[in-house]
């Protein structure tokens, strides 16, 4: 089993264990904020159960239905994930302005207390499998983990804000901030929806990669032409962790078929010692023609 494939098992540990603590303290004392952190688990537990089987079928080598191999799987995943995020904000903001509009709901002394040591451990247990599942991720370039991260990064804000309102709410009695709270809740994860929606999305419509990779391509190439004149037509893009790179190389005329294969493979060799899981195709013509197509 890969690094990404137990990391995202870790997370669906830890969201798990978080969900019954959550939903328990959340029915025992009435609070929607808590709740609302609950529901967050819940999708949070979903979206890792998704990035664990994506990531796995990510890892598959390519086959004949997939002969560009499965990385986009991962994408995919992202892209639910993020779906699932925006039905789950939308869900906790109408309760919770449900619970505005009908008035005050007192949570009593021991539901807060109870409330505010399991946000403050909720918070922990986050920060310490966000920071796990980002290093992962940011090793292995997976965006099902890096989504998986920000999830849960997101939680460690959310879930210390929950437990300083109730803590807020002990001392001062203005339980009306118990469903701002969970207002506040949405609306990060509201945030954090569209960001991984937006990177998750990218590579399915084949998007080329971002400007500084392109850049570094473009420099290597021209680094390591040799005997060849020069290079145009660079398409990139991403699937997954796997980038995919392919160019017009232009050489001599009079250049043997050994030649040039020897020197594609030299600049080959060099992008993917540049750029992690590159896949290279470089259609050789000779100098001074330009392939219309």
């Amino acid at each position: 089993m890969s690094v990404k494939t137990k990391t995202a098992r870790l997370s669906i540990w830890s969201n798990t264990t978080l969900i019954v603590l959550n939903a328990v303290v959340g029915l025992l004392s009435g609070s929607v904020s808590i709740l609302s952190e609950a529901i967050h688990t819940l999708i949070d537990l979903m979206a890792a159960v998704m990035a664990y089987y994506s990531i796995k079928i990510a890892e598959k080598p390519a086959d004949k239905e997939h002969p560009f191999g499965h990385g986009k799987f991962e994408n995919i995943s992202g892209v639910v994930e993020a779906v699932l995020i925006f039905i789950a904000s939308g869900w906790i903001i109408y309760h919770a302005v449900t619970r505005l509009i009908q008035g005050e709901q007192m949570i009593g002394v021991q539901g807060l207390t109870l409330g505010f040591i399991v946000m403050m451990a909720s918070a922990l247990i986050n920060l310490f499998v966000s920071r796990r599942l980002y290093r992962v991720a940011k090793e292995t370039d997976s965006i099902a983990l890096k989504a998986d991260a920000l999830h849960l990064s997101t939680h460690v804000y959310t879930s210390a804000g929950v437990g300083i309102s109730l803590a807020v709410i002990y001392f001062t009695g203005w339980h009306f901030l118990d469903p701002i709270a969970a207002i506040v809740v949405a609306s990060y994860i509201l945030k954090e929806a569209f960001e991984i929606l937006i990177e998750a999305f990218k590579p399915l419509a084949d998007a080329s990669l971002p400007p500084e990779e392109i850049q570094l391509i473009e420099e290597t190439i021209k680094n390591n032409l040799g005997k060849a004149v020069d290079f145009h037509m660079l398409r990139a893009r991403k699937a997954g962790s796997n980038r995919e790179a392919d160019f017009h190389l232009e050489v001599p005329g009079n250049m043997s078929v050994l030649e040039s294969h020897d020197l594609c493979d030299r600049i080959e060799h060099k992008l993917q010692s540049q750029l992690p899981k590159l896949k290279v195709t470089i259609h050789v013509e000779p100098e001074g023609y330009h392939n219309p197509n």
